[in-house]
This record gives structure tokens, C-alpha cells and sequence, in this order.
């Protein structure tokens, strides 16, 4: 386990406000040589001592109060990850400041995501940022069966490619055929039995060849990495029928250790991404770990994206995904939008459903009230109303999404009394969890069928 000394501060992802560490505490813990007279002034120069670090993590920090009852809160993003900091008086690492996912339920805090990548038969790529090593080294780092896990997948396809390549091999013939080696023929040359066997080297197609054999050797690193200790057990379990199929076609491919995996403009497509995969695997440093991030905003438009296209299969429904629609001006300020594209349009008759999602954390914070929630919340809704605009149906919605800890829906209502023109928008919890799918398809089928029979009135 890892040492609660070496970590500054942990909070989950879209946190609004943290708690509170007090100027006192700060310089008690951290800060053991700056002055207690000017804690406000330590605090501000810890915040710009570690400004860079903070701003790739997504985390706001917020000094309250003065003099001996200073504070400081932070508030996040999508973003999770880890960044080291430091002390603003000397300069010296302090602890890891972490931001973990969000209401998981599971010992490992990535493996409910991790189902859902698998799911989504897409990754989550962590970015780097140069800084010192974290004190909390590989307890932290990003978890390497994601990357394992995709280049598996990928080699399941990539072997019903039937991937064959040149390989030259020598052969003795009793006649000059091909491309003779005359240096080896002259060797054997004095010998009479052997001046009428010419060495030919023969360029044979063949799937036994050596660049599949660098990628047995990324294979077995993958398999060792899924299995082995740090990966949760559920997942192990779900990857030991494709090792059997994996491990029966490369039983005759010998193992080549490689530093890289050499891509070439003939190789087809799905050899081009295992190779890249495999490169990701082949260098990433495990040794020393530096700050890191993923992004979950992406992740979670991806995941709508998903539920709604199982939605639309079940509906009879036709889905776009983002979709755009496009500008068309001749003189146009170099700061305006060329294009809008909602994340989702589900069309089914004459309903019109347009659907954008947010990973934010409103319905985190449903009984809290503050400006940035409620700024937010109205540029949400404003992008999804311009959204419905272009849609020519009279029968339309719009459904805005946001994370929860479960399915949730909520109807609002927006109506212009002069032009008698309204719109329905529905707010929607989706919940990050696979085991609650089934739930969540429910509850939005059984309202689009709601909206169906009202339209049909």
C-alpha cells in the first residue's frame, strides 16, 4: 500500500468545492518552514509555485479568508490523474496531489471504467507531462492492462487478416536458380561431390515471418500484464477464453524481443493500429512515473453515444453521430464556429431527438446552488436549444446528459408566449456503471414511447 505521507490531497473528479485545508494545518504538515505570520501569502505562493501542474490536472484552487484563518479548496474537472508538488518555501517535493474517477464501487478505482472501454471497444490514453517523478511511483500510475487489453483485442483481428510477407530463405539446387550465393557456392566449390549444388536463396510468402514474431513477443508482455496481480480479477477472467484462441495460432510463431514495432505504408490497416498499439506497450517507462491525465469527458461522449445507439436498434430508430452542420459565408470573423455538431440526432418518424452530452457535475450537486454550477447548466442548455433549431420536425426534443450515480430524468419545459413555440428538454443521470444499462435503456425507451402516444393524441 502506498504511504498516506506521500499524498498532499485525494478527491474524485467533479468536485465542485473540497474540503477545506486550513492555512494552519497546511504549514503544520507542508509547509513546515514558512512563516506563520504570512500564511496568506504562503498559500498564494504555493498556488503559483504549482500553477502549471494544477491547470493540466483541470483543478481550480481557491484561497478564502486572511491572516491566521486562511484556507484552501480545490475544485475539479473531467480530468483524472496525478501531479507532484511542491513546497513554497523551499522548493522541495511535498506529495502527490491525485484526482481519482468518481463514485466507483469496485477495490480497483478504474476497473468499472475499464468495463466500459471494453465495452466501447475504444481506450482511455493517459498524457504525460514532463515534471519530477511522483513520490507514490507505480501505485499511481495508469493502469497498463488498458493498453493490454486493447492489443489484444486488436490481434484477434489482425490474425483474420491472413498478414503474409516475404521471407528469403537459402535452399540447395543442382542448377543456378534465383538469386545464387556465389560466396557460399566458391566454399564448396574445390569439392566434387558439391560443385553442382548451387545455394539459392527462394523469397517464399509466408505468414511465419519475422515481424509477427515481434509481435509475439508484445503479445506475451500483454498476456503477463493482464494477468498478473495488478489487474482485477473479473477482467482476467474475461480475456482467458481469447488467450486460448491466441495461444493455438501463434503456437508454431518463434518470439523475437524488439524495441519497436516498424510500421510500412503496405501494411493493412488493422496491422498498422496493432503496431501502434504494441509501440505504446514497447515504450512506456514503468520505472518512473510522472504526471499523468485522462479524460473522461471523451470517454463519457462515447459511452452516451453507445446506450443510445443500443436505444435506437431497439426503437427502430435512425442515429447520427456527430453530425455537422456546417457555415456557409463569404466573410465570416476568424472567430467564429465553421461548423456545430451535436454529440447524437435519433430520428424515428416524424420524433426528432437531439442529444448532447456533459460530463459535469450537476446532478452531483442537485440541492447546491452556486454561479458556476448555474452559468454552466445555462450554456448546456443553450448549445442544445440552438441544437433543435435545425431540425425541421414540429414534433422535437432535446435530452442533455449528465453523470450520475444512477439513472435519473427530469422534464423541463421552455415556452415562448408570443410565438406560442416551445421545446421539451429532457435532463438525463447516466449512470457510469455496466451493470445499470439495462435500467438506464428502460427508463428512456418507455418515455420516447410516452412522447410517441402524446404526439399521436
Amino acid at each position: 500500500m502506498i504511504s498516506q505521507d506521500n499524498i498532499f490531497l485525494e478527491i474524485p473528479c467533479l468536485t465542485e468545492k473540497s474540503q477545506s485545508l486550513s492555512g494552519v494545518f497546511l504549514a503544520k504538515k507542508w509547509f513546515k518552514n514558512a512563516d506563520r505570520r504570512y500564511l496568506a501569502e504562503s498559500l498564494q505562493k504555493f498556488v503559483d509555485y504549482n500553477k502549471n501542474l494544477f491547470d493540466f490536472l483541470g483543478v481550480f484552487l481557491h484561497l478564502e479568508g486572511s491572516g491566521k484563518d486562511v484556507s484552501l479548496n480545490f475544485r475539479s474537472g473531467s480530468f483524472i490523474g496525478v501531479i507532484p508538488l511542491r513546497s513554497p518555501d523551499n522548493g522541495k517535493q511535498i506529495g502527490d496531489f491525485i484526482v481519482r474517477p468518481r463514485y466507483t464501487t469496485a477495490n480497483d478505482q478504474f476497473s468499472e471504467y475499464v468495463e466500459i472501454v471494453n465495452l466501447l471497444e475504444s481506450e482511455i490514453a493517459p498524457e504525460f507531462k514532463h515534471s519530477i517523478p511522483l513520490l507514490s511511483h507505480n501505485y499511481l500510475k495508469p493502469p497498463v492492462y488498458l493498453e493490454a487489453m486493447k492489443f489484444v483485442k486488436l490481434l484477434e483481428k489482425a490474425i483474420k487478416t491472413n498478414w503474409r510477407k516475404f521471407q528469403t530463405t537459402t535452399k540447395l539446387y543442382r542448377y543456378p536458380k534465383s538469386q545464387v550465393d556465389w560466396k557460399k557456392y566458391v566454399e564448396k566449390e574445390f569439392d566434387p561431390t558439391k560443385r553442382l549444388l548451387f545455394p539459392c536463396h527462394d523469397n517464399l510468402l509466408s505468414k511465419l515471418h519475422r515481424e509477427f514474431f515481434e509481435i509475439k513477443y508484445v503479445y506475451s508482455i500483454a498476456k503477463s500484464e493482464i494477468n498478473s496481480v495488478r489487474t482485477p480479477q473479473h477482467i482476467k477472467y474475461q480475456f482467458q477464453e481469447a488467450f486460448a484462441y491466441l495461444d493455438n495460432f501463434l503456437y508454431e510463431f518463434s518470439e523475437k524481443p524488439t524495441n519497436e514495432l516498424h510500421l510500412h505504408y503496405s501494411d493493412p490497416a488493422v496491422i498498422k493500429e496493432l503496431k501502434k498499439q504494441g509501440n505504446k506497450i514497447l515504450n512506456r517507462n514503468l520505472e518512473e512515473i510522472t504526471a499523468w491525465r485522462i479524460d473522461f469527458s471523451l470517454l463519457f461522449e462515447r459511452y452516451v453515444q453507445y446506450l443510445f445507439g443500443q436505444i435506437s436498434l431497439e426503437i427502430g430508430a435512425t442515429q447520427l453521430n456527430n453530425y455537422k452542420i456546417r457555415r456557409y459565408s463569404s466573410v465570416n470573423p476568424p472567430w467564429s464556429q465553421s461548423y456545430l455538431e451535436p454529440d447524437i440526432v435519433l430520428i424515428k418518424n416524424k420524433l426528432e431527438i437531439i442529444i448532447d452530452a456533459k460530463y459535469k457535475s450537476h446532478l452531483f450537486n442537485l440541492k447546491g446552488f452556486t454561479e458556476e454550477l448555474k452559468e454552466e447548466h445555462r450554456k448546456d442548455l443553450h448549445q442544445l436549444l440552438a441544437y433543435t433549431t435545425f431540425t425541421s420536425g414540429e414534433n422535437k426534443i432535446g435530452i442533455l446528459c449528465y453523470p450520475y450515480i444512477s439513472h435519473y430524468l427530469a422534464e423541463l419545459n421552455y415556452s415562448f408566449l408570443l410565438s406560442k413555440i416551445g421545446c421539451k428538454i429532457y435532463l438525463v443521470g447516466v449512470p457510469m456503471q455496466k451493470s445499470k444499462i439495462n435500467e438506464f435503456k428502460k427508463m428512456i425507451i418507455e418515455n420516447i414511447s410516452k412522447i410517441e402516444v402524446e404526439n399521436l393524441a
